[in-house]
């Protein structure tokens, strides 16, 4: 089976789209090929969009735009539903992250996509949302599966098997493997030191113009 990941974050590089890509990756067993793609572009070449159209199943990843699909990769699906070719069979799955601890918000966007499936005559397959995904940029040298990634490694396992077996589930909602408060401190005090690594304060946060 030839199998496309794609990844529909407008980031070029190091985003958590990507990770989790290479997250999901690392479970497809090996005798099946892959096709990777980088859609940070508002459209497809040619030669995308052929790689792509030789693909059984196609599984974007993307993070919630307020509460919505990119920009970017909304414009590329337009693109794919007004091209012609053979769609028998072509199931679509996503995996859309958000910096909300809870995976829940990321319900709209997935409705959208499986919407999209409908408009342009794909098969929906189903959805992961997952909650606290900005903390996978410091858990690199976590095993895939352990400690906080512990709900993303089963999610994925799930999401795997529908691809094998070019099968539809029902969609997933995660959050990171943490406490909700763990999640916040953590985050809280990353943007803190952010803001004064870029000459700010945090009570500039609170300044009205």
């Amino acid at each position: 089976m030839k199998i496309a990941l794609i990844n529909g974050s407008p980031k070029r590089k190091e985003s958590i789209s990507g990770i989790i890509l290479e997250e999901l990756k690392q479970l497809l067993p090996t005798e099946h090929h892959i096709e990777t793609f980088n859609i940070n572009k508002p459209s497809l070449t040619e030669d995308e969009i052929e790689k792509l159209q030789s693909c059984t199943a196609w599984v974007f990843a993307f993070p919630l735009y307020i509460d919505s699909i990119p920009s970017q990769l909304l414009s590329c699906l337009c693109q794919l539903e007004q091209a012609g070719f053979d769609r028998n069979g072509k199931h679509v799955y996503a995996i859309v992250n958000c910096g909300f601890y809870e995976g829940k918000q990321t319900r709209h966007a997935l409705s959208m996509m499986e919407v999209w499936c409908q408009k342009a005559d794909l098969m929906w397959g189903m959805g992961i949302g997952f909650g606290g995904g900005g903390g996978l940029a410091y858990m690199k040298r976590i095993p895939q599966g352990r400690g906080p990634k512990r709900s993303l490694g089963k999610s994925l396992t799930v999401l795997v098997d529908a691809i094998l077996l070019q099968d539809s589930k029902d969609n997933i909602y995660a959050s990171i493997t943490l406490p909700r408060f763990v999640y916040k401190f953590i985050s809280e005090f990353i943007w803190k030191k952010a803001i004064k690594a870029n000459g700010g304060k945090v009570s500039d946060l609170d300044r009205k113009l």
